[in-house]
């Protein structure tokens, strides 16, 4: 009975490390799908300033507050803007997010969200 005991002990201590990496992993991936909506949907609030008001910086700017934090400093933001009402448009956030970063150093991944709207003025 007590090699039974020893022999659990033991494919515990095994499995222990594999369990908790796909825990962290999957973490990890929910972190990264959470920023990655953050980032659509500030490409969205931008693509809206930029379809009513002919001033990109605007679109720049509700992008950077959408994103807030940290964040808001490290994306880049592109507005391409048609100057008729009817044509689009365009906001493109990209922002480099740090995977896994307690492990190994980690590493970057670039989440891109984009928004396409049409110029109402």
């Amino acid at each position: 009975m007590s090699r039974d005991r020893g022999s659990a002990a033991v494919e515990f201590v095994l499995v222990v490390p594999l369990v908790m990496a796909l825990l962290l992993a999957a973490v990890e991936v929910a972190v990264a799908a959470r920023v990655q909506l953050e980032v659509t949907q500030a490409a969205r609030e931008g693509a809206r300033q930029a379809a009513t008001t002919p001033d990109p910086e605007r679109a720049v700017a509700a992008v950077r507050s959408a994103l807030g934090g940290g964040d808001a400093a490290r994306a880049s933001v592109s507005v391409v803007r048609d100057h008729v009402v009817g044509g689009s448009a365009e906001v493109v956030v990209r922002l480099r997010h740090r995977v896994a970063a307690p492990l190994f150093g980690g590493f970057d991944v670039t989440l891109v969200g984009r928004a396409v709207m049409r110029v109402e003025r």
